[in-house]
């Protein structure tokens, strides 16, 4: 063999080379970015907190939340999927790992408010103990889709959901004159009527039930305020270069102080008082988190949630939303952009932030303060 031919040789070989490391380096800038590497570590488990969903239970049970109202379920965890990708990965026994989790809220059950809700006295004959007036609520506690609640006055003076072994001279009935399915009609109010009366008729008690044209309008004249301010507030964190696995999401997200939630691909970034719903969520696609292998999860973009009128105006959350976005997107080597993909700028937040202090004043105006019961059962 000639020189020529062996240089040849050789230039080839290098050549071939260089084309698998460069394929090799290519496939390692399109892999997801994994929470192994980066390791910090996440914040300790508080077992003082019991592991939910952090709900609320206003008067209607069933009513669905942006944040997920869920009926106390102590078994929500973090997916096992998730859990394997955060630095360590899940035990070797299935146990979980040590990682805080979303507490369970504790807020008392707001009561009726003649704010948002129509309020028809019901009076018995003689006192009702708390289980005969249990015995005689309807089956559901809907009017249409609209909660319905009867409450019952203590001894004490205040008004409660009908308890055991109580006893009660003087009751109500409710139903919310709005919420985010519209604003109480005329056959909701006549519904309202016929169960608020079969409820009184079983226990031989007196029902007074306000004016219905008096009810509907004042119902559609609260659906117009609460329309005109509605607020949920979105900004998307999408990823320049490489995708994230979900590991690595979760794992950013906890060092700015998320904790996992109930449900698969959700975090929240929990308020100052107990009871209170979150501050920020964040959110991906749940497939992703439940996959068989995570790490092979490719994330593209997660998204950053405020409810305004859920979230007391004392918490600053649109100053948490924007310190949190901008500091995954340095960390994440991702760009902050609204739903339709433009990227928002300094300015862009500033005008955000002046029109959510305009919004404040006008629920705290119409006693409808961002983070009060009587909010967050209206825009719900």
């Amino acid at each position: 063999m000639s020189n020529l031919q062996i240089g040849l040789a050789i230039i080839g070989g290098l050549v071939l080379a260089a084309v698998v490391a460069y394929n090799a380096w290519i496939t390692r800038q399109s892999a997801p970015r994994t929470a192994r590497e980066r390791p910090v570590p996440l914040p300790a488990a508080d077992t003082t907190d019991p592991v939910a969903d952090v709900g609320e239970r206003m008067l209607d049970p069933l009513a669905d939340r942006i944040d997920p109202v869920l009926d106390g379920d102590l078994a929500d965890t973090v997916p096992a999927a998730l859990a394997e990708q955060l630095p360590g990965g899940a035990p070797a026994d299935g146990s979980m790992p040590d990682l805080r989790r979303e507490p369970l809220a504790l807020e008392r059950r707001p009561g009726l408010d003649a704010l948002i809700d129509v309020i028809a006295p019901v009076t018995p004959e003689t006192e009702v103990s708390g289980d005969a007036v249990l015995a005689a609520l309807p089956a559901t506690r809907r009017v249409g889709s609209k909660p319905f609640a009867v409450e019952g006055l203590t001894a004490m003076g205040d008004w409660e959901p009908p308890r055991a072994g109580q006893r009660y001279r003087q009751l109500q009935a409710g139903v919310q004159l709005a919420n985010r399915a519209g604003a109480l009609n005329d056959i909701e109010f006549s519904e309202f009527v016929v169960k608020t009366q079969a409820f009184a008729d079983v226990l031989s008690a007196a029902v007074e039930f306000p004016e219905m044209r008096a009810e509907v309008a004042r119902a559609r004249e609260l659906d117009a305020f609460a329309g005109d301010h509605d607020a949920q507030l979105g900004f998307t964190l999408r990823a320049r270069r490489a995708a994230w696995s979900p590991g690595y999401v979760a794992q950013n997200a906890a060092r700015q102080g998320f904790v996992a939630g109930a449900l698969p691909g959700r975090m929240v970034l929990a308020g100052s008082q107990p009871g209170q719903a979150p501050v920020l969520s964040l959110t991906f696609d749940p497939q992703a988190a439940m996959a068989e292998d995570p790490e092979q999860s490719a994330l593209r973009e997660v998204t950053l949630s405020l409810e305004v009128t859920h979230v007391p105006r004392s918490e600053q959350p649109f100053v948490q939303l924007r310190q949190v976005a901008q500091a995954l997107a340095q960390a994440m080597d991702g760009v902050v952009s609204d739903d339709a993909g433009q990227a928002l700028t300094d300015d862009a937040m500033d005008r955000i932030g002046a029109d959510l202090e305009a919004l404040y004043d006008a629920l705290d105006a119409r006693d409808l303060s961002a983070g009060s019961p009587q909010a967050r059962r209206l825009f719900s």
